[in-house]
């Protein structure tokens, strides 16, 4: 795969003068703190176009987490249970679709059902359900959640273990007609009790939420109603994005300082019909649009495996083949095993390989991406909750379907859950 050539770095003439400029940035960092050393980049830029100096402008950062390990906020949850349970509810969630299309099998077990893209986003939501969201109660006038519509089985999943539907409603999946069954997504016209906002029409969720993010800081401006610590929570698909609707709003929710607004986009790099760009990078496409409007952009990409690695990654070339590597090809290597991994992705620069000759092949292989680790959405949750001043988009990066399946398959235990 190629993508567009991009255009070539100026040649570095005094490569000592550019150490001590970058030494002189780092002891602002460690002595006065990113607030002052942000001050002083802001002015020297202004100083430059002040001498009509044509400036390299760029919406995006790089391809690396936003949040730096020593930065992130502790889980406080017991993390190994939290991973049984959620083993529980994908098992669950993956029987359901199943079990609804063996009901009539002379019609081809058509009744369809999305079982990846919750595996896909399992984490996230497990983060938010048991850390931070709430209902309404006497205390808090509840948070509003627009779910991702394809991954209504996972909620339904989970909505059973809590003992808030039953095995025969699970068993009608997407065959609500006679009130016993579950619709096939967010509807709640049909379980009014149970869902919030409809949200499959795709694109109109995040516009829907924009506005109803806005309707809340008026209501709480008038004196109308307290919804000072309610937030609106938005879960959307990397393809999803597409939709004009997706993004027609976004300028309007950075302009109103809509701080109680929290888009999750699940960049699983997939879409029904194939990689989303898979010649070029999706994620950083959406880090120009949602920083060039406003937004505070949080990237999730790598797991704690990979921060070590980083760690010893001096010269930048581990980044720079993060960087350099398409969606295209980040599919392929989740295709494919550990083995593929070494040779296609470290095997292009002989120092990223040197990087990981302690590890086997299905060390690896196990290195995450960043939607899959409990501790890291946690901490991206945490940063987006704790943001003032501006809406929050967090790009997520994880894997579709399969993988997720067979390790929820391994880590579930042999007296299986009932679906």
């Amino acid at each position: 795969m190629t993508a567009a050539t991009p255009q070539q770095p100026v040649q570095d003439l005094d490569s000592q003068e550019t150490r001590e400029w970058m030494d002189a940035l780092s002891a602002v960092i460690e002595k006065a703190g990113p607030e002052r050393a942000h001050f002083l980049l802001e002015g020297l830029l202004e100083e430059a176009r002040q001498h009509s100096i044509d400036l390299p402008f760029s919406a995006t950062t790089g391809y690396v987490n936003t949040i730096e390990p020593t930065e992130e906020a502790r889980c406080p949850g017991n993390i190994e249970i939290e991973e049984r349970l959620r083993a529980y509810m994908r098992w669950n969630a993956m029987a359901m679709v199943v079990k609804a299309n063996r009901h009539n099998p002379a019609d081809g077990g058509d009744l369809g059902g999305h079982i990846g893209s919750f595996a896909s986003l399992a984490h996230m939501f497990g983060a938010g359900f048991n850390h931070f969201w709430h209902a309404e109660n006497e205390n808090h006038g509840g948070d509003c959640l627009y779910i991702q519509g394809h991954v209504s089985p996972g909620v339904y999943a989970r909505a059973y273990l809590e003992g808030r539907l039953t095995e025969e409603q699970l068993l009608n999946f997407r065959q609500e007609v006679d009130g016993k069954g579950l619709s096939s997504y967010p509807h709640p016209k049909l379980m009014p009790e149970f869902w919030q906002f409809p949200t499959v029409s795709m694109g109109l969720g995040p516009l829907m939420a924009i506005y109803q993010a806005r309707f809340l800081k008026y209501l709480h401006a008038r004196g109308i109603a307290n919804t000072e610590n309610r937030k609106v929570w938005v879960f959307c698909g990397d393809g999803e994005m597409d939709e004009v609707e997706s993004l027609g709003a976004i300028g309007l929710a950075a302009r109103e300082n809509l701080d109680n607004l929290i888009f999750v986009v699940n960049c699983n790099l997939q879409r029904l019909d194939g990689p989303v760009r898979g010649n070029g990078k999706i994620v950083q496409e959406l880090e120009g649009e949602f920083r060039g409007s406003g937004w505070n952009v949080i990237k999730l990409l790598w797991g704690s495996e990979w921060d070590s690695l980083l760690a010893r990654d001096k010269d930048g070339a581990l980044r720079k083949l993060m960087m350099d590597t398409l969606d295209g090809d980040y599919q392929a290597f989740k295709a494919n095993d550990g083995a593929y991994v070494r040779k296609h992705f470290f095997g292009r620069d002989p120092r990223t390989l040197e990087m990981v000759s302690h590890l086997s092949d299905n060390d690896i292989w196990n290195l995450k991406r960043g939607g899959h680790d409990p501790q890291k959405v946690y901490a991206a949750y945490h940063q987006a909750v704790n943001t003032k001043g501006q809406p929050t988009v967090l790009l997520i990066k994880t894997v579709k379907g399969l993988e997720w399946a067979r390790r929820a398959r391994a880590r579930t235990p042999s007296t299986k859950p009932r679906s």
